[in-house]
């Protein structure tokens, strides 16, 4: 049985999910938040990123599914290909872990579509996420709906409105390789 109107948003942060549950319900949609981030790194910083993902739906008065964090699957999945620099194939099986988790959970509670915060960055590649999701969707027999959320001030939109909430704000993507860059980064000032 389908769930009309409703859509799974899969939500990598609550920085990144805050203007796409207002663009959603905008088009329609009511929006059931997934946080499903096995790619967070340290357990410090994941929880972190739920307390803010928990703010943001509680302001909203959103349904939020928070999933079992699961850092092995992570690890297991993108065993070999560590060394990987950011943006590279490590980050593509990260976006293919996490949207196939969220395609699961639409199938298993009856919600026809899904989609991602994570397309509001602008260090994020749509088209790739997209085809991704759209792979994923048809796997599970859903729809992905592809929506590149940056656009029309989207990124601005959903920092403003995460500004106002004071929701807490990463300095990294949330891997463990990705907090190697940036503190490469860090290093080298």
């Amino acid at each position: 049985m389908t769930v009309k109107n409703k859509i799974l948003l899969h939500a990598c942060c609550g920085i990144c999910s805050s203007y796409p549950i207002f663009q959603l319900r905008e088009m329609g949609y009511e929006p059931i938040v997934y946080f499903y981030n096995p790619n967070i790194y340290p357990i410090e910083e994941y929880n972190k990123r739920v307390e803010a993902e928990k703010t943001l739906c509680n302001s909203n008065n959103c349904e939020l599914v928070i999933a079992k964090y699961e850092p092995d699957v992570y690890f297991e999945k993108v065993k070999g290909f560590e060394q990987e620099p950011e943006h590279g194939k490590r980050c593509d099986i990260c976006f293919e872990i996490r949207l196939r988790k969220s395609a699961q959970y639409a199938l298993k509670s009856g919600i026809d579509t899904f989609t991602t915060s994570i397309v509001i960055s602008p260090h994020k590649n749509f088209k790739l996420i997209s085809e991704i999701g759209f792979k994923i969707a048809n796997d599970y027999g859903l729809k992905y709906l592809a929506i590149d959320f940056k656009k029309k001030d989207g990124f601005l939109k959903t920092n403003k409105i995460a500004n106002s909430l004071k929701l807490y704000r990463q300095n990294y993507c949330g891997c463990k390789f990705s907090v190697r860059k940036e503190e490469k980064e860090w290093n080298a000032v």
